[in-house]
């Protein structure tokens, strides 16, 4: 794997609502909180239908050191523990919550007494923290590591992503806990060093962090070069420490930790009020929506109550996505829920959402020259179409973090990025049946 300072894409940055503070929706009628909103194992419920719950209450234990609690977002009566559909075809297991609308908070909420290393990682965990930029790691395991092999925390603020703006809101809004967040990890975890990595088109976020960071030993501000996908984990840890990640290892085993900015803001408002992580702040915006602007809302809110509150659609909304235009995940209905890493709800209209007719391979080498990490995506295209598993496993296409570059400048409009997801899964498949 060769990564390319130079390669990459410039995207419109489209960040409309990065002045807009966000606003709190009102308290829906009901919530949907799915029990897989993180990676690794859903969380168990040990909540029944009938039962009277509280913000802030614990309504669902982690099954295994992957996994994360989860919280009611608003009080009320628990009206089912049933079925859910996920946007990735996925069905899991959800809690569904029907609000009395007073947002009583559980009385049981106190904050956590961290003195060290271990009460520290404990904190993390019960917040119900995860990857809030839209991975949804359990940040809890994240942390999670030996100290004599830990050298840089890298907090992510780069937000590369057209549109979205939440992640700025945060930097802005919640400064406070962001730097309360990062003076933790210091203490407990030691690193070498603390980077704030955030693209040069926040300058007011710079601006802040780096008086903040005066006079602050082991803790500076890196801005970031504008080009996508400068907040992804390979690239970020390339382009701030020279660090090639190899295939199937971690952050950690190159000495890093990279860490959502938001994320750090959650687990440090568990630390400093005993609330765990009940709501997001979501920018919704895209060609389609009347009203775009960043809102707060509780986790579990259908995607209809935050385009309603944003003032509906000026256009019939062609596609709904999760998080952004480049990554994002389309969703098929409006019912739903808001999950923890939703970051952004994109309504784009016939323009902006109906994906281009493909045309045949020019053989440019575009999505080559510009894949972030040197993959070949027409070769994987051709191996994929010819069914050839061991050929995707030689062209590493396991290495694709499904940014999109190589989509976004073939101009041919191949659905390249969707190819690869699915030879991503052609090869799994073939993995397993060779260990069988």
């Amino acid at each position: 794997m060769f990564l390319n300072l130079l390669r990459g894409i410039h995207v419109p940055h489209r960040k409309d609502t990065a002045d807009c503070p966000p606003q709190r929706i009102p308290i829906p009628a009901t919530v949907s909180l799915p029990m897989s909103m993180h990676i690794g194992k859903p969380a168990l419920p040990t909540v029944k239908p009938g039962d009277l719950v509280k913000v802030g209450q614990r309504i669902a234990e982690p099954d295994g050191p992957i996994s994360a609690p989860i919280h009611a977002s608003v009080s009320g009566q628990v009206r089912s523990c049933g079925k859910l559909l996920l946007s990735n075809g996925q069905v899991i297991s959800a809690v569904v919550i029907d609000s009395d609308g007073r947002q009583a908070t559980d009385p049981s909420l106190r904050p956590p007494a961290v003195t060290d290393y271990a009460s520290f990682l404990a904190a993390v965990r019960d917040s119900g923290a995860v990857g809030l930029g839209g991975a949804g790691f359990p940040t809890g395991a994240k942390l999670q590591v030996d100290p004599a092999q830990l050298e840089t925390i890298l907090v992510n603020g780069a937000e590369c992503e057209p549109y979205i703006t939440s992640d700025t809101r945060t930097m802005l809004d919640e400064t406070d806990l962001v730097w309360k967040g990062v003076k933790q990890m210091q203490a407990h975890l030691q690193p070498r060093q603390i980077l704030l990595c955030i693209e040069k088109n926040k300058p007011q976020c710079i601006q802040r962090f780096q008086a903040l960071c005066q006079g602050e030993a082991g803790i500076q501000v890196l801005a970031l070069p504008q080009r996508y996908p400068q907040g992804g984990e390979k690239v970020l840890l390339y382009t701030a420490l020279g660090k090639v990640l190899p295939e199937g290892k971690l952050p950690i085993d190159v000495g890093a930790i990279v860490i959502n900015c938001t994320t750090v803001a959650a687990f440090a408002r568990y630390i400093e009020t005993g609330m765990p992580l009940v709501e997001r702040c979501v920018t919704v915006d895209g060609g389609a929506v009347a009203h775009p602007q960043n809102v707060i809302a509780p986790i579990g809110t259908a995607l209809r109550d935050l385009f309603a509150f944003c003032g509906g659609f000026r256009r019939e909304p062609k596609n709904v996505f999760y998080g952004g235009p480049m990554m994002g995940v389309s969703v098929p209905s409006l019912d739903y829920p808001v999950l923890k890493s939703t970051n952004a709800a994109l309504a784009l209209d016939e323009k902006e959402g109906t994906p281009p007719d493909p045309t045949p391979c020019i053989k440019c080498g575009r999505c080559i020259r510009h894949c972030p990490i040197g993959l070949m995506p027409q070769a994987i295209e051709r191996a994929y179409r010819l069914n050839r598993p061991e050929e995707l496993e030689k062209l590493e296409v396991s290495l694709c973090m499904r940014c999109g570059c190589c989509s976004y400048v073939c101009p041919a409009k191949r659905p390249l990025v969707q190819i690869n997801k699915m030879a991503n899964l052609l090869v799994r498949q073939y993995r397993a049946q060779e260990r069988r």
